[in-house]
């Protein structure tokens, strides 16, 4: 938000009054609520530091200063401002709306606390480990079983997926974030800690057949008969590093395969053992080409994206250049005028022109 706090009945106050009319003028000819932090790529060829000025020290008539403001908001005029704002560029301006919506969908797809709960008490449990129910709905680690800390105790382990150091108790242990916000004492597990980490890395490594064979689930409402075959894709730029990762979910059935929101396991109840083997390796081949076909859809999303933030750098890149080229030589030529003058400024020009 921006507020006036200037007395209106002063001279500075009439010309930042006639500003913001001026700027809800242009909003609305814009028909946007985009905040601009930029003054001066709204109201461009006007100075409107130069402006106060010249109404404080009572320069020029106050009218003539309000003249300068009063800009003729038409088409061409709202043209040139898109083109120096950069209409659709995020950095100059904050799309609240998007924000909110990505904010929504990561609360509707992260992972429920108790799942991940759920999950680490039936492991943890699978890798001789013991932990004790607290009340208001803790837990406490007393001891770490020997395979995780040795896991935990590994160097490319902590450098790596368990992003610190595997303590060996944890007498107050919470799956919630938010419940572990509101007690500082709790020590929050879920996925990047050491703790949860270690205990993944110990399943994978102790049932790593099971991990390619899957798991049953039923559907309560009866709706999905078939396999649903989650993969995890990754996308690499040149320089080799991650340029993003998605996960992706296809649902194969009688009908053919389509693609489906991984986010589907949620409404999935856990079932018993399958009644009859399955054809893994079938199923994968018929799987192969949709999600390749997924893969290069979400290559050309980061690559839209890459090309959008250098497009958004370059240009403005480009704009700081020319006005740093435009300020060097205006000092350039003041250093040759005290030069031609007598002053003693070869030092002075000489970093410039470097």
């Amino acid at each position: 938000f921006v507020y006036n706090l200037v007395a209106e009945d002063t001279r500075e106050g009439k010309v930042l009054r006639k500003l913001f009319e001026k700027l809800e003028e242009i909003r609305k000819a814009m028909g946007t609520d985009k905040v601009f932090d930029v003054l001066s790529e709204i109201l461009y060829n006007r100075n409107l530091s130069q402006l106060l000025m010249e109404a404080a020290a009572n320069a020029r008539g106050i009218d003539d200063i309000l003249k300068d403001l009063d800009i003729r908001v038409d088409e061409d005029y709202i043209a040139q401002v898109r083109d120096n704002l950069g209409e659709s560029l995020a950095t100059r301006y904050i799309d609240y709306t998007r924000i909110g919506e990505m904010a929504r969908q990561a609360r509707e797809y992260r992972l429920i606390p108790e799942y991940t709960e759920s999950y680490f008490k039936k492991t943890f449990r699978r890798a001789g480990g013991k932990l004790r129910e607290l009340k208001d709905g803790f837990l406490a680690i007393d001891a770490i079983p020997y395979d995780l800390c040795a896991i935990g105790e590994r160097e490319d382990f902590r450098k790596g997926r368990g992003a610190g150091a595997l303590l060996k108790r944890y007498p107050k242990v919470t799956f919630d974030k938010d419940v572990a916000f509101r007690n500082p004492d709790a020590e929050f597990v879920s996925f990047g800690h050491p703790l949860f980490e270690s205990l993944m890395e110990w399943v994978e490594r102790q049932y790593p057949d099971v991990l390619t064979t899957g798991a049953v689930f039923t559907d309560p409402d009866g709706q999905l008969d078939g396999h649903v075959l989650f993969y995890e894709g990754e996308i690499r730029d040149g320089a080799g590093g991650v340029a993003g990762k998605r996960l992706f979910a296809f649902y194969v059935a009688k009908g053919g395969i389509r693609h489906i929101s991984p986010a589907i396991i949620w409404d999935l109840a856990e079932g018993g053992a399958a009644a009859s083997p399955t054809d893994i390796d079938f199923l994968r081949r018929g799987a192969l080409g949709p999600a390749i076909a997924g893969l290069e859809a979400y290559k050309g999303e980061l690559l839209n994206e890459r090309q959008r933030q250098a497009a958004i750098k370059e240009k403005y890149g480009v704009k700081s250049l020319e006005h740093l080229i435009l300020k060097l030589d205006g000092d350039l030529i003041s250093l040759y005028d005290r030069k031609n003058q007598g002053e003693n400024v070869d030092l002075a020009i000489h970093n410039a022109e470097e």
